[in-house]
């Protein structure tokens, strides 16, 4: 199964972000700093180079394989939710960086809502980042491409 830019696996999308929940959560609970850190990473890595996103590898070579969950493709851009994925891990990186050099309670904070968005995109299909993206590409914003014009993305 290759996904196209114009094409995305939404049960890819969900396990990618109850992979995020679930790390971010564990770190939380453990008070295990390095893990939100180590997420955000992967999320950074995910959003710049899709191809590259771990908890997405892992849906596709073993959630799939055993049958664990079905492929479920849309027919839409990849562009917003790379975006989001990129933007979560600014900020989960930010928290981290607060958790080691600043305020543990500010970092925490960070971590928990990039925990609570997620959830949010997970149990109501809203998308915090794609909003987002998609009100920089509404506002002309260069780099971003409104799914009006045909032409959705970031361009380079």
């Amino acid at each position: 199964m290759s996904a196209s830019s114009n094409s995305v696996d939404l049960n890819a999308l969900k396990f990618n972000q109850l992979s995020i929940i679930a790390l971010t959560l564990l770190g939380y609970i453990l008070d295990v700093r390095l893990l939100p850190g180590f997420v955000a990473a992967l999320m950074v890595l995910g959003g710049l180079f899709p191809q590259a996103a771990l908890f997405k590898i892992l849906y596709r070579r073993a959630a799939v394989p055993l049958n664990i969950l079905k492929p479920e493709i849309s027919e839409e851009s990849s562009a917003p939710h790379n975006f989001a994925q990129l933007l979560g891990g600014v900020v989960l990186t930010a928290g981290t960086a607060l958790l080691f050099f600043g305020s543990a309670a500010a970092g925490w904070t960070l971590a928990w809502i990039v925990i609570l968005l997620a959830a949010v995109n997970v149990g109501f299909g809203f998308c915090a980042g794609c909003f987002v993206y998609f009100q920089l590409a509404r506002l002309n914003v260069p780099g971003f491409r409104s799914a009006q014009s045909g032409q959705v993305g970031i361009s380079s």
